[in-house]
């Protein structure tokens, strides 16, 4: 039975996505807690505006996919960090990655990797996909000036890689 798919994943990412998550903002705090639960050694300090990658897992993990926190093929960190999701996508042969050159068309719950949105540097943000229109993408996302949100985004350089987790994916040790 497949209990996990991607269609679920997008209608929990732009549920969450909408409630909003925060980190310290306005003189608010935090309440991203729920997010960062999954990370063991992270706290809501550490996390303060760096927490997209984990709205992705928390998200993931929302929508009943089956996925380690740190999964052997994230060689640098856990999937915390926009880069260890590509080390997951391009190491495990039943996730489809995608560089954004790739002639690939994305869809809601597929999951999107940015190079130079957040803070200039490769892999630097990530969201998870809700609708493709004709050159945009309109992506649920944590972090976006540090609260979650919806925002719709163009197709262009910024895209480094989609990835397409498929229905029901449960992780092989």
């Amino acid at each position: 039975m497949v209990t996990a798919t991607r269609e679920q994943l997008a209608k929990i990412a732009k549920e969450k996505a909408l409630i909003p998550f925060h980190g310290y903002v306005n003189g608010q705090e935090s309440n991203i807690a729920p997010i960062i639960q999954f990370f063991p050694k992270w706290n809501l300090n550490e996390a303060d505006g760096l927490w997209c990658a984990a709205f992705v897992y928390y998200c993931c993990m929302e929508a009943g996919f089956d996925i380690p926190y740190h999964p052997k093929e994230c060689i640098t960190c856990h999937l915390a960090g926009c880069i260890a999701w590509e080390e997951f996508a391009i190491n495990d042969k039943q996730i489809e990655y995608h560089k954004g050159t790739e002639d690939f068309v994305p869809d809601a719950g597929d999951i999107v990797i940015y190079d130079r949105v957040f803070n200039n540097q490769e892999h630097d943000h990530m969201g998870i996909i809700l609708h493709k229109q004709e050159n945009t993408i309109l992506v649920a996302e944590g972090n976006i000036h540090n609260m979650s949100g919806i925002i719709e985004r163009p197709i262009d350089e910024h895209i480094r890689a989609y990835i397409r987790i498929p229905n029901g994916y449960k992780y092989l040790q």
